[in-house]
């Protein structure tokens, strides 16, 4: 096992290290997957009761084939997903995830894309929630080569703070060798809308669900496109993500 990262390293710039150092000594290697091309892949990431949560996945998409993950990162004391997507000619790969924390929880997202070839998609949808003295990040970059011609990429990634005490880091990152391409990125924090709970709360709803309900639009959307066998999970993340809400709320 390595040394464990310094926050000199930009990967774990916003990274709780004594929480990794927990774990650092037991850490797996990168899960490493890889589709074939033409195939297709949904997976659903939901959290588990640990208070330190790592994932930490190598994503080879070949030719054609197409990749979409769902994620939720809760982890009440350090929760990080890492992934190193290597897209290949006309694969696509979508990521949509939220995190969602509160009292002294460190949330990470850290993901590299790679667009190798030419005409590979991505989209990356990221949201965040955090309250009390939480610290949320998400840290991007989209790498394109100098082969990769036509390449179409899409960063969002929006935060929102319930408390003063609350940290939202947001680093989207582009680097570009070909000419021919669509990349596009964009990062927003922000605080609820007092008129819109103003709002539900005129329509009888009590402070505490009317935030509840504002936050769950904000990141409802997220779970939107599950399909197939895998609805069932939809439900399941989508309940996972409205108590986590209510928690913070």
């Amino acid at each position: 096992m390595n040394a464990l990262p310094t926050r000199k390293l930009e990967a774990y710039r916003y990274a709780d290290l004594d929480a990794l150092a927990s774990v650092w000594s037991d850490l797996s290697p990168p899960e490493t997957i890889a589709i074939a091309a033409q195939q297709k892949l949904q997976q659903i990431w939901l959290p588990s009761a640990d208070d330190v949560q790592i994932r930490r996945v190598e994503l080879t998409v070949r030719e054609g084939a197409s990749v979409t993950i769902f994620a939720l990162n809760t982890a009440s004391r350090y929760g990080r997903i890492e992934l190193d997507v290597r897209l290949h000619a006309g694969a696509h790969f979508a990521f949509h995830a939220a995190n969602i924390g509160a009292g002294k929880a460190t949330l990470e997202i850290v993901t590299t894309v790679r667009h190798l070839a030419p005409s590979a998609t991505s989209r990356q949808i990221i949201r965040s929630v955090l309250g009390g003295k939480a610290t949320g990040s998400y840290l991007g970059k989209v790498a394109v080569a100098r082969d990769a011609q036509q390449s179409d990429s899409e960063q969002s990634v929006k935060a929102m703070l319930l408390d003063r005490g609350a940290t939202a880091n947001a680093k989207p990152e582009l680097e570009i060798y070909a000419d021919d391409v669509k990349c596009a990125h964009g990062a927003t924090v922000g605080e609820l809308d007092r008129e819109q709970l103003f709002y539900a709360a005129a329509r009888g709803l009590d402070p505490a669900g009317a935030r509840a309900l504002l936050l769950e639009g904000f990141i409802g959307g997220l779970w939107d496109e599950i399909v197939g066998d895998d609805a069932t999970d939809d439900g399941a993340i989508a309940d996972l993500a409205r108590a986590a809400l209510k928690a913070i709320a």
